[in-house]
């Protein structure tokens, strides 16, 4: 199927001709929380802390397994089990809404058939004739209006009838259809989260309501308005209380007058606000671009060359944020917005290991910083319940989130241990302020917002580190994320207390504020134990000197610091950043979606473009194909775990705009790992921090020219045959 959103919703439509399926998930829709057990706490454990100073001890002596064992015992989040989740018991899990099946009347053989996503105006259509009738469909989805809409049109001489059917896996409070609306209000049956999924029916024909469908009679024109809501509401600790009801009148009301074209012309100038900002090319991008996709992703699989198809692949991606991250709605999750099941893989949820942080890489870079705001404002959300595990878990101040997050305050550690211990999660959230900050020069949201949260943050790993033996302030105890046992201080925790320290302190500097907190969080920093390089010359992924070269694992945690970190370079750090590439090396080039997209970017910042070009080739396989191993991508060009995560798209997103702009370190890089492959092209619209946007073109591997926005007197730096070239905006805004 293919994906349609607004933010506020996903649809996917399959496009079938007797029969069309709308599929819709509406974000907030969720299984899970305080409505779905009396029990629930947010998966605290009271006193959980009591066990911290026994597991380090027991790690002292080098009892790793009681150490383990003590920590899976005492120190894991807790759930509780009910009849209608008994996988995530009340942690709970994203919910699909349902679907609208849309019958259609055709008369014979259906031909010229023709579906497809029109990514440049966010529409999506389906086209065909049968026995001599034209059947036209269009669908896009309205963010400014919250409304999303699907237009039937067909040329029969007496019109066409269609009928349709709402279902939906949840329960039925009520169903009715009155006036040209079609409501019904149904419940989740594990937690009574009520919803409204609306519809308002705009046809020429005759519409009855029987048995709980929709017949539309001799009809040339069916136009369906959709609106969706539900009770849940971002307020810790309850959790409920949204008038989901009265927000789908007002959608109805708020568009009241305006014609289909209205909402159209709308919907596209919304749109292109965001999406024609960037404009990429690679030369020989159009030359295939009549070949359907699924045959293109096979084909390139196969050794055709398509630069298109990368081009195809990167807007797709911003496409797929701007319709799924709009400010005033959640944030993505591990499927976006386009989950289909009400029992899904890892809950669907809000993974802050990784995942949840890949899925806003590309934000900044890619010019779409407004998308940006869900993640942002959602993160703000957590402090609260985050204050309650930091002490509960750690008898520490500030605040911390860990792998496992659902919007019901869930900021605990997860159940099970070595997966559910990741208390680096909320600092790596507030690297997301810090990039938004960099990358727009908005002081005002540094100072009122971000600095606050990055603060408290910051309390957090102040209190959690410890001393080791060697004077070193270590995590302990720590597990790198998903892989391996027990450790005195895995490398990730300390590269991500290293750079939200670091980011405090340049906050601090910035701001001209909190001497006395900078001087602690610089003394705090500066003990951090710093990466290692171990026995085979790998950087290590633990204190301990244990890695293993055969081993591939998914997780390449220990590279946080070159990638999206800042800690490692290829100029400031060179032997720590050899050490790195031999443990990418050892990792293998294959993996899952979001891993291949997370090498892409590690190999992007070693300025081995054609390394990361090999990566990215090896993330458009075809999914399908047996034998080829995890990752890749179906024929819709969404990434696969298996099964489909949104986090592979964006993070490879991220990964390709890298390969073209860098300007972490304080310097603007172009065109710093560019494959071999892509020997001519342009991009504009790029930004990279400072608030600078970027245009570029090049021919034959070099760079032809180059312009950089910026606002006027602003100063920056950039990189020109190994020259750092310091500049100042003119009066003008540009500098060639």
């Amino acid at each position: 199927a293919l994906p349609i959103g607004n933010g506020y919703v996903g649809i996917m439509f399959f496009g079938g001709h007797d029969k069309e399926q709308l599929q819709v998930c509406d974000a907030t829709l969720w299984e899970g929380g305080p409505g779905s057990n009396p029990e629930y706490n947010f998966g605290t454990r009271n006193g959980a802390w009591k066990n911290l100073e026994p597991i380090r001890k027991l790690l002292k002596n080098g009892k790793l397994e009681q150490a383990h064992e003590l920590a899976n015992k005492g120190l894991t989040g807790v759930i509780h089990q009910n009849e209608s989740n008994k996988g995530f018991g009340d942690y709970g899990s994203q919910q699909t809404m349902g679907d609208l099946f849309v019958s259609v009347q055709n008369g014979g053989e259906v031909e010229n058939y023709e579906r497809g996503l029109n990514i440049s105006d966010a529409t999506g259509f389906v086209n065909y004739q049968s026995n001599g009738v034209n059947h036209e469909r269009k669908y896009f989805a309205n963010y400014p209006s919250k409304v999303v809409v699907y237009e039937f049109r067909n040329d029969a001489k007496n019109g066409a009838d269609y009928e349709l059917n709402f279902k939906t896996p949840h329960i039925k409070i009520s169903e009715e259809y009155s006036n040209s609306f079609y409501a019904f209000v149904g419940k989740v049956a594990g937690n009574n989260m009520p919803f409204e999924y609306k519809l308002k029916i705009d046809s020429d024909g005759d519409v009855e309501f029987i048995n709980g469908s929709l017949r539309v009679t001799n009809s040339n024109k069916l136009v369906i308005y959709q609106a969706t809501a539900t009770g849940y509401k971002n307020d810790y600790p309850t959790y409920n209380g949204n008038e989901y009801l009265a927000e789908n009148n007002k959608t109805f009301t708020d568009f009241q007058g305006k014609t289909l074209n209205d909402l159209y012309t709308q919907h596209v100038n919304d749109y292109h606000s965001l999406y024609n900002r960037v404009d990429l090319n690679l030369a020989g991008s159009s030359l295939r671009d009549s070949i359907a996709t699924n045959d293109r992703l096979l084909e390139y699989h196969e050794g055709a060359k398509d630069a298109g198809l990368i081009t195809l692949f990167f807007q797709y991606n911003r496409y797929l944020m701007i319709s799924g991250s709009r400010p005033g709605t959640m944030p993505l999750n591990l499927q976006g917005k386009w989950n289909n099941s009400t029992n899904p893989a890892w809950a669907c949820d809000y993974h802050m290991n990784i995942n949840q942080q890949m899925l806003y890489w590309p934000v900044e870079i890619a010019n779409l910083s407004e998308c940006h705001g869900p993640l942002l404002d959602y993160t703000e959300s957590l402090v609260v319940p985050g204050r309650v595990s930091a002490k509960e878990f750690f008898n520490a101040r500030g605040w911390t989130v860990s792998t496992m997050n659902n919007p019901f305050g869930f900021t605990a550690n997860g159940w099970g241990f070595p997966w559910g211990y990741f208390p680096g999660g909320g600092a790596w959230l507030c690297s997301h302020f810090w990039e938004h900050y960099q990358f727009t020069k908005d002081k005002k949201f540094l100072k009122e917002r971000a600095y606050p949260i990055m603060k408290e943050a910051a309390l957090f790993w102040i209190d959690l580190l410890v001393e080791d033996e060697n004077g070193n302030l270590v995590s302990c105890p720590s597990y790198s994320p998903e892989h391996g046992g027990i450790s005195t201080g895995a490398s990730m925790d300390h590269q991500i207390a290293y750079n939200l320290l670091s980011n405090c302190i340049n906050a601090c500097d910035v701001l001209s504020i909190d001497k006395e907190f900078r001087a602690l969080a610089l003394a705090t920093r500066d003990k951090i134990c710093s990466p290692k390089i171990g026995s085979w010359g790998q950087l290590q992924e633990w204190n301990e000197d244990v890695d293993d070269p055969k081993n591939t694992h998914r997780h390449v945690s220990h590279l946080f610091a070159l990638y999206p970190g800042e800690q490692i370079s290829m100029g400031k750090t060179p032997e720590l950043a050899e050490a790195a590439k031999k443990s990418l090396i050892a990792r293998s080039d294959n993996g899952t979606g979001w891993s291949r997209a997370w090498k892409v970017n590690f190999w992007a910042r070693l300025k081995d473009g054609n390394h990361a070009y090999k990566v990215l080739r090896g993330l458009l396989k075809p999914a399908d194909i047996k034998g080829l191993g995890r990752g890749g991508a179906y024929d819709n060009l969404l990434c696969t775990h298996p099964p489909f995560q949104l986090d592979g798209n964006m993070g490879s997103c991220a990964g390709i705009a890298e390969m073209l702009l860098q300007s972490h370190g304080g310097v603007i890089e172009l065109l710093p790992a560019l494959p071999d492959v892509w020997k001519k092209g342009s991009v504009k619209g790029f930004k990279a921090r400072g608030n600078f946007e970027i245009a570029i073109e090049w021919d034959n591997g070099e760079l032809i020219t180059a312009q950089i926005k910026g606002n006027k007197g602003d100063t920056g730096s950039y990189k020109k045959k190994k020259k750092t070239v310091d500049f100042t905006i003119p009066e003008s805004g540009i500098i060639y």
